[in-house]
C-alpha cells in the first residue's frame, strides 16, 4: 500500500504562495507596514522626510483605493476585505500578484506532481486567487481586532488630554503620536484632515464606515453630538470608554463560552472530508463497486448538501453578536 504525497505537496504550495505574497508586501513597504512596529506608519513616513501633505495624500489614497475599484469583476469580492485590512498594494498590483501566484503554483505543481495539464492549470488558478483572498482576509481580521483592542486606551488618552485643558483636535493628535498602528495612523489621518479644515465628526464617521466598526461609530456620534449640542466631552468619552471595555469583555466571555461548540462544529464539518480523502489514499478502489451505479451521483450531491447545511447551521449557532 502506497500513500500519495500529492495532497501534502498541494498544501505546501498553497502555504508557499501565502508566504511569498507576504514577503513581497514587507519588501515593498518595509517594516512600517507591519502591525508589530511600535512607531506607526504615518510617523515613520514623516521621519523619513516626507511632507505632511504628501504623507496625508498617500495614506488617504491607500485607505480609499480598494472600494473605489469594487466595480472590477472578481475584485469586488475582495475590495471590502482589502479596505478593512488597508492593504497598501493598489487593486492592479493585487491582481498582478494573483497572476504571479498562479504561475508559481503552476510551476510547483509541474515539478512536484504528475497531474494532467488541465488539472494543474485549474488548481494553480485556485491557489493564486485563493491565496490572495486568504492573505487579505487574515490581514483584515488581525487589523480590525487590533483596532478594537486599542480603541478603549486611545479614548481614555483623549479623556486625560481633555481634562488637562487640551482641545479635542490636540487630543486626537496626541493619540496619533503615542498609539502604534493600526489605530495610530488612522488617528493621524483624522488629525491632519482636521488641521486642513475638515469637520472632525465627519472624518470619524467616515473612518467608522470604512472599517465597519460599531465602537468607532459610537465615538463619531459622541463627538458629533457634543459639537452640535455641547456638553462635557471628557465625561462623554470616559463613559464611552467604559462601555467599549465592558462590551469587549462580554465579547471575550462569549467567545470563551462558545469555543467548545466552535471546535466541535469545525471537527464535524472537516471530519467527513478528511475521511473521504484518507479512504481514497489508503484504498483507491473502495468506491469502484458503486460509482458506476445510477444512484452514486445523486447520493454524492445529497451528502454534499448535508455537509454544506451542517457548516451553515454550525456557524449560525455559534455566531453570537455582542
Amino acid at each position: 500500500m502506497t500513500i500519495s504525497a500529492e495532497p501534502i505537496i498541494y498544501g505546501l504550495i498553497f502555504v508557499a504562495c501565502i508566504v511569498l505574497v507576504n514577503g513581497i508586501y514587507l519588501v515593498a513597504f518595509g517594516k512600517s507596514i507591519n502591525f508589530n512596529n511600535k512607531v506607526n506608519r504615518r510617523l515613520d513616513l514623516l521621519e523619513k522626510g516626507g511632507n505632511r501633505e504628501e504623507v496625508l495624500d498617500q495614506l488617504r489614497k491607500e485607505m480609499s483605493q480598494h472600494m473605489s475599484s469594487k466595480n472590477i469583476p472578481l475584485y469586488s469580492l475582495l475590495a471590502s476585505k482589502a479596505q478593512k485590512a488597508n492593504i497598501a498594494f493598489t487593486p492592479a498590483q493585487l491582481m498582478m500578484l494573483m497572476v504571479v501566484l498562479c504561475g508559481v503554483a503552476f510551476m510547483g505543481l509541474t515539478v512536484g506532481t504528475a497531474t494532467s495539464l488541465p488539472i494543474r492549470a485549474a488548481v494553480s488558478v485556485a491557489m493564486g486567487v485563493g491565496g490572495i483572498f486568504f492573505w487579505v482576509n487574515g490581514k483584515a481580521k488581525k487589523r480590525i481586532s487590533m483596532i478594537e483592542e486599542q480603541l478603549p486606551d486611545a479614548v481614555e488618552l483623549m479623556v486625560r488630554s481633555l481634562r488637562v485643558g487640551h482641545p479635542f483636535s490636540s487630543a486626537v493628535a496626541i493619540v496619533a503620536r503615542e498609539v502604534p498602528d493600526p489605530l495610530g495612523t488612522e488617528m493621524g489621518v483624522i488629525s491632519d484632515e482636521a488641521a486642513y479644515g475638515r469637520d472632525m465628526g465627519e472624518t470619524l464617521k467616515q473612518m467608522a464606515e470604512r472599517i465597519d466598526m460599531q465602537d468607532m461609530r459610537f465615538l463619531a456620534v459622541a463627538v458629533t453630538i457634543q459639537q452640535t449640542a455641547g456638553g462635557n466631552l471628557a465625561e462623554i468619552l470616559h463613559g464611552l470608554a467604559q462601555v467599549i471595555r465592558a462590551r469587549f469583555k462580554l465579547f471575550r466571555r462569549v467567545k470563551a463560552i462558545t469555543a467548545e461548540a466552535k471546535w466541535s462544529g469545525m471537527f464535524l464539518s472537516v471530519f467527513p472530508l478528511g475521511a473521504l480523502v484518507m479512504i481514497n489514499l489508503l484504498q483507491p478502489n473502495y468506491y469502484d463497486a458503486v460509482k458506476e451505479t445510477s444512484a452514486f451521483i445523486p447520493a454524492c450531491l445529497v451528502v454534499a448538501g448535508f455537509l454544506a447545511t451542517n457548516v451553515f447551521v454550525m456557524r449560525r449557532l455559534v455566531n453570537i453578536k455582542v
